[in-house]
C-alpha cells in the first residue's frame, strides 16, 4: 500500500510565531529544530513512505532542505494543515493509496502510531479519515487541566462511539468526569494525537467545503469532516510507556525536552 507523509508547517502561527524553527534539545544536549525532529519521526515510519514538508515560508523551506528534506511550497491562504496537505498532494501529481498528515508540532509521534493508523484505514472502507487516540493517564489529564486553568490551549481530547467512530473533538477536557486522578491512574479521557490518514478523494474535496461553526469555535480542522458527515475513525494506540505531547505553547518546550531526555533521543 503506497502512502505519502506530509508534514505541514507554517511560520505565522497565531499562538507561537516561528514555531517550526524552535530548537529542542535532546538527551545529549544536541539542539534540533521542531521541523527537523518532526521530519525524523516521519522518516522512522516503516513501509518506505514518501515524506515531504509542506510550507509557505522560505525560512522553513531553507531549514528543511538543509537537513535533507523534500519540500513542497504551498499557498499562504491554506487555513490549516489538512488544506496544506491537500495542496501538496495535488502539487506532487502522483497517486497514493493513503495520505498521512504528521503535524509539524508533534515530534514525539512514534512510528507505530502511523503504521497502525494506515492499517486501520485500509481495513475500514466506511471511514474517510483515521486519527490516533491515546488513553490518558492521570498525569496527562492533570496537565491538560492545568493548562486550561492557566488560560493555555493545550492538547485536544476525543470521544468516540460504536465502531470507534468519532463523536467529537475538543480543546476542553472531555468527557467531564469531576474526578481527581493520581498520576498513574488510567482515565476515560483520550488524547487526540496530531496525525491523520486520509483517503485521497476525501482530502482533495476538503478544501472545497467551507469551515463549519464547530471548526471555527474549536479551531480543530478535523471537525470539518464531521460537520460534513464524513466518518472519522479513532484508532486507539498504545504509547508503550513513551510520553507524548505536542508543542502548542512556548511553555511546552521544556516539557518536550524533558520527554526527549527520558527517551534518550539524540
Amino acid at each position: 500500500m503506497s502512502f505519502l507523509i506530509v508534514i505541514p508547517a507554517r511560520y505565522a502561527s497565531t499562538r507561537y510565531p516561528g514555531k517550526p524553527l524552535v530548537e529542542l534539545r535532546g538527551a545529549g544536549g544536541t539542539a534540533k529544530s521542531l521541523i527537523r525532529r518532526s521530519w525524523e519521526a516521519a522518516m522512522a515510519v516503516p513501509g518506505n513512505p514518501r515524506v515531504v514538508v509542506a510550507t509557505d515560508d522560505d525560512r522553513i523551506r531553507e531549514a528543511a532542505e538543509a537537513f535533507g528534506a523534500e519540500v513542497v511550497m504551498t499557498a499562504t491562504t491554506c487555513a490549516n494543515g489538512t488544506e496544506r496537505c491537500a495542496e501538496a498532494y495535488q502539487t506532487l501529481g502522483e497517486t497514493f493509496d493513503v495520505v498521512v498528515n504528521l503535524q509539524g508540532d508533534a515530534p514525539l509521534t512514534p512510528a507505530w502510531f502511523v503504521d497502525e493508523l494506515v492499517a486501520a484505514l485500509r481495513a475500514d472502507p466506511t471511514s474517510q479519515v483515521a486519527t490516533p487516540v491515546l488513553r490518558c493517564d492521570g498525569a496527562a489529564v492533570n496537565a491538560f487541566l492545568e493548562d486550561r486553568r492557566n488560560g493555555r490551549v493545550g492538547g485536544t481530547t476525543a470521544v468516540f462511539g460504536a465502531g470507534n467512530k468519532a463523536l467529537y473533538f475538543s480543546k476542553e477536557v472531555i468527557p467531564y468526569t469531576g474526578q481527581t486522578f493520581a498520576d498513574d491512574d488510567l482515565t476515560p479521557v483520550f488524547h487526540h494525537v496530531g496525525c491523520y490518514a486520509y483517503r485521497p478523494e476525501a482530502l482533495v474535496e476538503y478544501p472545497t467545503w467551507p469551515a463549519g461553526a464547530l471548526e471555527d469555535l474549536e479551531g480543530l480542522e478535523q471537525l470539518r469532516f464531521m460537520e460534513r458527515e464524513q466518518p472519522v475513525l479513532c484508532v486507539e494506540v498504545d504509547g508503550k510507556g513513551r510520553a507524548f505531547w505536542e508543542l502548542n505553547n512556548p511553555s511546552d518546550v521544556e516539557r518536550i525536552e524533558m520527554m526527549l531526555a527520558q527517551m534518550g533521543a539524540e
